[in-house]
């Protein structure tokens, strides 16, 4: 998939725990986990602006686009 999610990366920047941030988020650790591994099909934009406001960060900060080779960026 050609969207990246680096959560992960910003959450050891700002050493905050899984649990800490889904405490600070209001979403299960689960569902939380499952968008740090990058397995998540979505995200609401209230969690994501919920997250960056907890992270103190932008959305491109831990939301990534790069293109498969086969699509080459083309929809």
């Amino acid at each position: 998939m050609p969207i990246i999610v680096n959560l992960d990366i910003m959450m050891a920047r700002r050493k905050i725990s899984l649990n800490d941030l889904s405490d600070k988020v209001n979403i299960t650790p689960a569902n939380l986990s499952i968008l740090k591994t990058g397995k998540a099909k979505a995200i609401r934009f209230s969690t994501l602006e919920a997250i960056c406001k907890v992270l103190k960060c932008q959305p491109a900060d831990i939301l990534e686009y790069q293109p498969d080779d086969e699509t080459n960026g083309e929809i």
